[in-house]
């Protein structure tokens, strides 16, 4: 913002953050499917800066390559939600399906689903498989890159750069590894599906 130097700038979103109040809402669904809760701080071209809630996901860790290992995690996860699970209970698709690469030496990867938000952990039913894992995801800021595309390995580095250097320039603090969120299936046309990189971030100051 021209109008702001980027210290005045700065202040200004983490004050907003701190009170809960956003510059603007983002929708709840995505094309028919619940969205995490956030809120929209601030944005800057295909950057949002992201005010999550709490909310409770799914997760399996996959070892291998990362094309392989989502596409392993997900048909995990979504055996479940689909009646793979002690009650033989479906259980609503959500976007997006995350992935965290949770282990650099050994290339794990963490896939992740959000449950809808009328389930919680007592009331989901119990998976058949002892791979996935019910997580409370915390409260926190993430800076967040869209674009559209296939989500190839060079894409995601570039858009993991670019946001890191933006993250720099803003004055904040990258406190996680890149996630990738994917919110399309994969016959989905290219240039209509979104893709995002994230980063869990803190002031610099």
């Amino acid at each position: 913002m021209p109008w702001l130097t980027r210290a005045i700038h700065l202040s200004l979103i983490l004050v907003l953050a701190a009170a809960s109040v956003a510059i603007s809402a983002e929708a709840r669904m995505y094309r028919g499917y619940e969205l995490p809760p956030y809120r929209v701080v601030a944005t800057d071209g295909a950057i949002e800066l992201r005010d999550y809630s709490p909310h409770l996901v799914a997760e399996v860790s996959v070892a291998g390559e990362r094309g392989s290992a989502i596409s392993r995690g997900f048909r995990v996860l979504a055996d479940y939600i689909f009646g793979g699970n002690a009650d033989s209970q479906k259980v609503a698709m959500t976007v997006p399906v995350s992935q965290t690469r949770a282990d650099v030496a050994d290339e794990v990867w963490t896939v992740q689903f959000m449950m809808p938000s009328d389930w919680t952990e007592a009331t989901l039913p119990q998976p058949e498989n002892e791979a996935i894992r019910f997580v409370e995801a915390d409260a926190e800021m993430q800076a967040v890159i869209r674009f559209s595309g296939r989500w190839t390995d060079r894409s995601l580095v570039q858009k993991t750069e670019a946001l890191r250097g933006w993250a720099a320039a803003e004055g904040l603090t990258i406190t996680s590894a890149p996630r990738y969120y994917f919110y399309d299936g994969p016959f989905t046309l290219p240039f209509n599906r979104r893709n995002e990189v994230a980063f869990r971030v803190a002031s610099g100051a």
